[in-house]
């Protein structure tokens, strides 16, 4: 469905995610931001390996019309092979993500199998579903050996406390102790960390091709968005975005023109 992104592609983008310094940068330095000049609407200006983020016509997120969605009897289940893995939290400065250094499963998309590298959160929400933006956001990005990337993503309400997060409630606490003294940005290991509550069967997702949310907003990825929206507690979310500082907690880039792309849904079928 998408082009390679391409592994000199990849690998600058995750240089450009984590990168830690006092301002959320790029490689060469250009910092970016959520508000005043460095804020979105900025973002394709204050670099040349940001230029995407303006010219490109296949950027993310969208807004998901689901009257427009179309429904495709040839997309598949998304078979997501997730079980225990070594995680390592780490202060991206514009989020905070969980890295599995040595992968964290695998997700199978159109057949192509992708291995999980990070997942990140965004507080609100950066997918709308009709114009109604949640609390929060889950990115789940993986990669395949030949550089192709594709994002699972999960929309999160208030509510019931989430089991997957449960697990990390002390690391992010010490991840927000890191705030107070000179090792702000080192990583804090998770240790073994169940994705088990991630593996829940989805029953309806939406596809499209788009790009990522964060610069350089390389494009051609392939995103899943879940139709089911989760629960996780107002206290959970607070503790995602504790270890920001202020002008990065709220990280969400506003939703993107849709350019004439079509979203296409999977329904689980009813017997």
């Amino acid at each position: 469905m998408a082009a390679p992104v391409g592994n000199a592609a990849f690998l600058l983008l995750l240089a450009a995610c984590y990168c830690a310094a006092t301002l959320a940068c790029d490689p060469n330095g250009a910092k970016f931001g959520y508000v005043g000049s460095v804020a979105p609407d900025h973002w394709g200006a204050l670099s040349p390996n940001f230029t995407e983020c303006a010219v490109g016509t296949n950027q993310s997120p969208i807004d998901i019309a689901t009257a427009g969605a179309v429904y495709n009897p040839a997309l598949q289940p998304l078979h997501r092979d997730y079980t225990v893995a070594n995680g390592t939290l780490v202060d991206n400065v514009f989020n905070i993500a969980l890295r599995f250094d040595a992968g964290g499963g695998n997700v199978t998309v159109d057949g192509k199998q992708y291995r999980l590298k990070q997942m990140h959160w965004h507080s609100p929400s950066e997918h709308t579903i009709n114009g109604q933006r949640f609390p929060v956001e889950l990115h789940m990005v993986h990669a395949s050996d030949d550089g192709n990337v594709t994002v699972v993503a999960m929309l999160y309400r208030f509510g019931r406390p989430d089991p997957f997060l449960a697990q990390l409630q002390d690391k992010l606490a010490a991840l927000y102790a890191e705030g107070c003294d000179a090792e702000k940005g080192a990583p804090v290991p998770a240790g073994v960390v169940s994705l088990w509550p991630l593996r829940l069967r989805s029953h309806t997702y939406y596809r499209y091709v788009g790009s990522f949310t964060t610069p350089p907003c390389t494009e051609n990825v392939v995103w899943s968005i879940l139709a089911q929206v989760r629960e996780m507690s107002v206290d959970q979310a607070a503790a995602l975005t504790a270890p920001l500082e202020q002008d990065y907690r709220r990280n969400n880039r506003p939703t993107q023109p849709m350019n004439g792309r079509v979203v296409q849904v999977y329904r689980t079928a009813v017997p």
